[in-house]
């Protein structure tokens, strides 16, 4: 092997991505990590880094570009490392996120010739986030909004934020402004001082509703009722002025506690022709059209035919639950953060559906519990998060047989291991489906399903 050094400079071909987007060069049969390369090129690169047994470089030059390299539309999205792919033709896109679920299944989920099918896109891949958090910072005598530039808590700041709602871009102008004028003093990390740590902004995409989350480090919001008065004047849209109190040192956005300081305290959209009440704390999905897309799979591949009992785990505010119930004779969900529950219960009411029982508590735990009290399922839908199942619910899954088993994924790697897990007890895997839920970023979500054989043991 060389002796690399860093700063180094070295040509070499790009031969493949890596799951972070990072090109991946050899030189002497030593990898490096270099982001902004793309197969097929030839570049030049420094070395950043040099580990055992592979380093990261610095891209320098393309000295040939790949066909599907395009002009990056936002060069401060490169920086702040929130649209790693933007650089890469979308068609190009789809085809990446295509081949990574594969490689999973194969490398890590251990499935031979697995087919994965195509990557379900977008037709305008931008401007899709119904929802913004950013950090509040002084910069230059100036309050601003932005994101860290990558490796670092130095804020970059940015007006256009290309991925988001442009409304919602241009309520973080409004609402900077205002804090501006009140001379409310933004957060600073080293100190701990400072008032106004984040500015939290959903919006609904059917309906238009707007939440504003204030995250302070504080007990109170001084001028609360000026604050309210200008927020109202500023955003015509607004159903929802949220204060979350937050004084903890650590990188957490939200504080524990909140009160709503004008409005109500959920604002609503619609998910698959089902209205939702969304809460400051919980969960949504941040692109909503792809959001229909991946929950419609999710319904087709459970394919119910009006009388089966069904398990939703993971269920959040009860999105997929609530889709579930339309077509099943009940189901069962579980969500472990109890604030989630609460607001699946108030949708499931606002939507007339009384098929469904919610329960608050660890998926781990729910399950052997509904097993002890005699319960079994046809079908299971479970959308974990990025760790995936844990192995006692797996285990507990597996010993209670549904003959389908829906796995909605956001983590292709844990994803496969876990099929891989559920195929070694007498399942196979029928069809696995990408979509793009994020374009421009490295991330996917997976539809698999699963079907118990015919001659797997009972």
């Amino acid at each position: 092997m060389a002796n690399f050094q860093k700063n180094q400079e070295y040509q070499g071909q790009v031969k493949d991505l890596t799951s972070k987007g990072e090109g991946v060069v050899k030189v002497d049969g030593f990898a490096f990590f270099v982001e902004g390369g793309l197969p097929g090129e030839d570049i030049r690169f420094k070395v950043l880094k040099v580990g055992k047994n592979f380093g990261y470089g610095k891209l320098i030059e393309v000295l040939v570009a790949s066909p599907d390299r395009v002009t990056v539309t936002d060069p401060l999205g490169s920086q702040i490392g929130t649209m790693t792919l933007q650089h890469l033709a979308y068609p190009a896109q789809l085809k990446y996120k295509q081949d990574l679920v594969k490689r999973d299944f194969e490398r890590i989920g251990h499935f031979k010739d697995i087919q994965v099918d195509q990557t379900l896109g977008m037709d305008h891949p931008w401007a899709y986030r119904n929802k913004a958090q950013v950090p509040v910072r002084q910069v230059k005598d100036k309050v601003e909004t932005g994101f860290f530039r990558k490796g670092s808590h130095d804020l970059v700041p940015i007006d256009n934020f290309y991925i988001q709602d442009p409304i919602i871009d241009k309520t973080l102008i409004k609402l900077r402004g205002i804090i501006q004028d009140l001379d409310y003093s933004a957060y600073d990390e080293a100190t701990g001082k400072g008032l106004i740590r984040h500015l939290v902004v959903r919006r609904g995409y059917h309906s238009g509703q707007i939440m504003v989350i204030v995250v302070i480090n504080g007990k109170s919001l001084p001028q609360v009722d000026i604050f309210c008065q200008k927020v109202l004047e500023a955003i015509p849209d607004l159903v929802s002025l949220v204060v979350n109190y937050n004084q903890s040192r650590g990188n957490a956005i939200l504080g524990r506690t909140h009160e709503v300081i004008w409005g109500q305290d959920y604002y609503e959209d619609k998910m698959l022709g089902l209205n939702f009440r969304i809460s400051p704390h919980s969960f949504y999905q941040v692109n909503t059209p792809q959001a229909e897309v991946l929950y419609q799979l999710a319904l087709d591949a459970a394919d119910l035919k009006g009388t089966e009992t069904v398990l939703d785990a993971y269920c959040g505010i009860g999105t997929i639950s609530l889709a579930l119930a339309r077509k099943a004779g009940q189901v069962y969900a579980m969500e472990v953060v109890a604030e989630a529950i609460a607001m699946a219960q108030e949708n499931a009411k606002i939507n007339h559906l009384d098929n469904v029982t919610f329960q608050a508590g660890k998926a781990e735990d729910v399950l052997p519990s509904w097993q002890a009290q005699g319960l079994s399922f046809d079908v299971a839908v479970v959308d974990p998060p990025r760790k995936g199942l844990d192995p006692t619910f797996i285990d507990t899954l597996i010993d209670l047989g549904p003959e389908k088993i829906v796995y909605v994924s956001c983590n292709p790697s844990t994803c496969a291991r876990d099929c891989r897990q559920f195929a070694d007890k007498g399942y196979q895997v029928r069809s696995i489906q990408p979509v793009d839920m994020f374009p421009q970023t490295t991330h996917v979500e997976t539809v698999v399903l699963l079907v118990k054989s015919s001659d797997s043991e009972d």
